[in-house]
Order: structure tokens, then sequence, then C-alpha cells
């Protein structure tokens, strides 16, 4: 069973401008419908009652999480817990999940990351590890037929994206770029799965979205602009894993083994390209060489560029991790998706940086 990004099954299609004004107010009215739905959409390797139960959200797209997942490697270096991994397709749903106090870990985007640190959800959790950088794994196709060359012809276009995640706030930044208002554009809110069986019936004419949904787009259409360009361009995004304070505080142990099987994910990446595909393609349900393909289409950091300056960095000394958040914030402030973003040091007290650089060299 999938759980889509909107938290019901079902798509839903809209204009921006009328999402924008509902958004807020349904969050909490989602919450126990998401509630409902966790409890059939996960996988709990344990089931001992005797255990505490640390609580997973995970997606299907190429990153080390998967491969964590695949190889029980959690479940193996903490036996006196139980293990659930609960699908989500991506980050609005599970912030829901975290405002129902449903959820300990995630894997989540940035942009996500920065509404959910941004009032009114003022999610109480924090980024504790970055799982990918998004380059060409993340881009914005148009279907073929459709007349569409350059990012200003989607001006009266219908452009299909998932509101709220890293291809929303891409895709806004793409048409901020290239000139165009999103008011002039047909934005309608659908999932990955969703936008490709509307891609199919001709019922859109772009999509911005991920792997693996994106690789099928690019059979029959032109990427306009990936999410590489636009990191270029001073917009970058990122797939992030994020822990509940109140978690973290109370389980700083947990937390640490929880990064230090993350970056052993990320060193099979780099080590062993082959192995880090064989896992992510049963996750995936593909064959190894397509994982491997959707691999080299992201950037995956190294234990040491983790905690450097740049992205997480030290104990004590939070990295420019959190400017990237607070500038996504302060865009999607611009562009009305949120009311105000929040100060500099919301998001730097966002960085768990406790025990680095020194707990990720113990993996």
């Amino acid at each position: 069973m999938r759980i889509t990004r909107k938290g019901t099954g079902s798509s839903r299609l809209g204009r921006s401008n009328g999402l924008r004004r509902s958004r807020f107010g349904a969050v909490l009215g989602v919450i126990a419908a998401i509630t409902l739905v966790l409890a059939g959409c996960s996988v709990d390797n344990s089931g001992d009652d005797s255990k505490p139960t640390i609580r997973l959200a995970y997606q299907s797209f190429p990153s080390g999480d998967l491969i964590v997942k695949n190889n029980g490697w959690l479940e193996e270096a903490l036996p006196d817990y139980n293990i659930k991994w609960t699908k989500f397709d991506s980050g609005a749903d599970i912030n829901t999940a975290f405002v129902a106090k449903e959820v300990d870990f995630a894997a989540i985007g940035s942009s996500p990351v920065a509404r959910g640190l941004s009032a009114p959800l003022n999610i109480p959790y924090q980024v504790a590890f970055v799982l990918d950088v998004a380059g060409d794994n993340e881009a914005l196709v148009a279907r073929n037929g459709t007349g569409i060359d350059t990012v200003a012809d989607l001006k009266g276009k219908r452009v299909a994206t998932a509101f709220a995640s890293t291809a929303h706030y891409s895709l806004l930044a793409a048409l901020n770029q290239a000139g165009v208002n999103p008011k002039d554009v047909d934005l309608i809110d659908l999932q990955p799965q969703a936008s490709l069986a509307a891609w199919q019936r001709g019922d859109i004419d772009a999509v911005y979205t991920w792997l693996p949904t994106l690789d099928e787009l690019r059979q029959d259409g032109k990427t306009l602009i990936a999410s590489r360009q636009l990191a270029t361009a001073g917009k970058p995004t990122l797939d992030l894993g994020v822990v509940s304070s109140d978690f973290a505080t109370a389980n700083p142990e947990v937390v640490n083994t929880w990064r230090q099987v993350q970056a052993r994910a990320l060193t099979l990446i780099k080590d062993d390209p082959q192995a880090a595909a064989d896992a992510i393609a049963a996750q995936l349900g593909t064959t190894p060489e397509d994982a491997a393909n959707q691999l080299k289409q992201g950037t995956y950091l190294t234990v040491a560029e983790l905690t450097s300056p740049t992205w997480l960095g030290t104990q004590g000394n939070p990295g420019n991790l959190s400017e990237n958040l607070h500038s996504a914030a302060v865009f999607l402030a611009e562009q009305q998706q949120i009311p105000a973003a929040p100060p500099i040091e919301t998001f730097r007290e966002a960085i768990y940086t406790e025990g680095l650089p020194g707990v990720l060299e113990q993996q």
C-alpha cells in the first residue's frame, strides 16, 4: 500500500492559489486520516510488544536510506528495538505525520523541511543527515508534441508537480528564473505515478518530478531544466534525514546509531556501487542496472563532506545547511507558500550536530 504525499491515496487536482488558501487550515484536519493509514502501510521488523518501537518514514527514491532498510542494518544494530518502516510518497504527508507524532525519523526533502520549520507548522524536528544533493535525478520534463522548448513556454500550459515537495520548490524557482509568473501557469497537484498516468492520457503538458518516475517521462519528453542547474543558480535542493527533537533528546544513542548506518550506506555507494545498486533495486522493484543509472544522477556526499562547514558542520558549529534552509524559507515566503520565513537562528538550532564529526567515524 502507498501513502500519497497529500495523505488520502488519491491525487488531487487544483491550482496552486487554491491550495495556498486551504493548506494551512487543512493540516490538522488530516492528522486523524494519516494516523489510520499509517497502521496499514508499514513494515514492522520485530513485532515484539516488550520492545520500544522506532518509527521511520521512508520514500522510494535512490538513497542510502533504502540501502539501510534493504540490508536490515538498523535492525541488526538495535536488536532491543522494534524497527517500523512506513512508506510515504514525499514530504507533505511526512510533515503531517510529524505533527501527529506518528514518526521519529524520516527521509524528506529540504523544501518540506524549510516549510515544516516555519509557521504555521513549527515542527519540532532536526536535520541529522544529508542523504543526497539533487542533481539530474529531479527535473522538469515537457511532453513531446506540446511545442514546449523552454521554461518560458510553460505560460498557459498545464504543469504537474507534487505540491510542497522539493520538485514544487524547484518548479517555482525555474519559473522565477525564466520570468514566468506562476499564476500564468496551470499548476496541478499530482503525485509522481499519478502525473505519469495524466501524462500518458495527454491531460498535462509538463511535469517536475523525481526518479524513478522521471526516467519514464523522459522516454516521451524533453528535459527543460534539472535541479542540478538550479543548484548552480543558487536554489539547491536536498534529501535530508530528520529526527523528532523529543526523540533525539530522549534517545541520543539511537540517533548516533541511525547516523552511523546512514554513513555506512553513503560509504557503500562510493566504495561498492554495484552492491548499493543491488540493494536499491530490491527496494524499488527495478533492475540493478536501472538502479545504478539512477544513483549516477544524484550527488552523494562523503562522510568527511557531511561534517564540513558547507553541510552539517560539527558539534556546536552548525554548517551552511542552515543558510540553505533559511534561503528556501525566504523563497517560499516570497512565493506566498508560507506566511513568513523564520529567523536564521531557527534553522541553526534545527541542525543536529551532537557528537560530530566523531560519531560518524565509528560506522
